[in-house]
């Protein structure tokens, strides 16, 4: 019989604090996974950027109370980067955009995927996290391929659709920002990208919390989200312009192919 005793609620415990990047519900095969699939292919710069960013402090004024956080929280996980990288490839993406950099692991992920003529639009409010990460995407030899906007993403998705050059002219576009404008990006994103082309939405099992009960014990962040996170959940699913594909890998991916 399995022991159901003290140390077993110790290792629970651990995992929910520690698991925000994978929602298997054992640190060990987590571990096995990354461990046997994922660093033993990982770039060299790709590591380099993963470690820098994990020592990297971020913060954010919420409802008045400082949350701080090390950055292997806010950035994409090694399996999750090695996932997009993949399907790039297997897309044959070319022209592509990202909306929410930080330090540009999953950038960097895209940018080694995609033709050397490829280019990502790349957006995120605060240049500094991305300049942490550029080094490490100029030695890879693609910062090239980049065309970084500062600010706001929809303001330049407005004026993208309102130019009218723009519709259908995208591969691949990966969404990992604010969770409250997801919907809002979701109504303008589907007009940039082609048919058969792919929209990634990131964090869309937000932490685990999407399933969680009313009173259950939630960091303010996660709770504040999450109903935003299970709104898109809903309008996806219910989207006949795209196919869907939502996936357990690091804190939830949804995967929407263009169909019309």
């Amino acid at each position: 019989m399995a022991n159901t005793g003290e140390g077993d609620q110790t290792q629970v415990s651990r995992h929910q604090e520690v698991g925000h990047k994978s929602l298997l519900q054992s640190d060990a095969l987590y571990q096995y996974i990354l461990e046997t699939s994922v660093y033993p292919r990982e770039p060299e710069c790709m590591k380099e950027l993963r470690e820098v960013t994990a020592k990297h402090p971020w913060w954010v004024w919420f409802n008045f109370t400082l949350i701080i956080f090390w950055g292997n929280i806010m950035t994409t996980s090694a399996d999750e980067g090695q996932f997009l990288n993949m399907l790039l490839k297997l897309i044959n993406a070319k022209n592509t955009m990202e909306i929410g950099v930080y330090t540009g692991y999953s950038l960097l992920a895209t940018a080694l995927a995609i033709p050397d003529d490829g280019k990502i639009l790349a957006m995120d409010i605060n240049r500094e996290n991305f300049e942490l990460g550029l080094p490490s995407i100029e030695k890879a030899g693609v910062a090239h391929k980049i065309d970084f906007r500062e600010g706001p993403a929809l303001p330049v998705l407005d004026q993208m659709i309102e130019d009218g050059k723009y519709h259908g002219t995208f591969d691949f576009i990966f969404v990992d920002a604010d969770k409250d404008n997801y919907l809002n990006y979701h109504k303008r994103l589907i007009d940039l990208v082609k048919v058969g082309g792919v929209i990634g939405y990131d964090n869309t099992l937000w932490n685990g919390s999407v399933v969680a009960p009313p009173d259950a014990p939630l960091r303010k962040y996660v709770r504040y989200y999450r109903d935003f996170v299970i709104e898109l959940n809903k309008a996806l699913a219910a989207d006949p312009r795209i196919e869907i594909c939502m996936l357990p890998v690091g804190d939830g991916v949804t995967i929407c192919r263009r169909i019309s």
